[in-house]
């Protein structure tokens, strides 16, 4: 199973916090993570928010910027092409998504059309995992 992480799941991988164990387990069951290119400056800025709030500091800043990057470099990214804007038109037209949402979105429905594969959409957005339930997406956190 491919599972697709938008940024609200996977900072939940790197900073403990409610819904980090669930998470860890889809995380630790799929054959592999995917998000778009985009989830590197969302996750980094969201680490870097953790460490000027205390939460992440010196060397687990460090630690989890790093394991981050790493399981980063081992996804498979979505990036942002004109075939995907096009989508994201037509998904913002449908829902009320913020922009990143429907990246996140769109990326996902690439993932899914592209590899038949099962793949579980992991998102903590109650708006984006309505649109992605009703594009079809299977969701992995309720």
């Amino acid at each position: 199973m491919i599972l697709y992480c938008d940024t609200s799941a996977l900072i939940k991988r790197y900073v403990d916090e409610e819904g980090s164990a669930r998470v860890n387990d889809l995380w630790d069951g799929s054959s592999a993570i995917a998000t778009s290119v985009v989830a590197f400056a969302e996750t980094l800025a969201a680490l870097n928010r953790k460490r000027r709030e205390n939460i992440l500091v010196g060397k687990d800043y460090t630690r989890t910027a790093a394991q981050f990057k790493n399981d980063f470099s081992h996804c498979i990214l979505v990036p942002v092409t004109s075939a995907l804007n096009s989508a994201i038109e037509t998904l913002v037209r449908a829902y009320p998504l913020r922009g990143f949402d429907a990246i996140h979105l769109a990326s996902a429905l690439v993932i899914r059309n592209a590899d038949k594969s099962q793949m579980l959409f992991a998102c903590f957005d109650r708006t984006l995992n309505s649109a992605a339930a009703s594009e079809g997406l299977r969701i992995g956190i309720s």
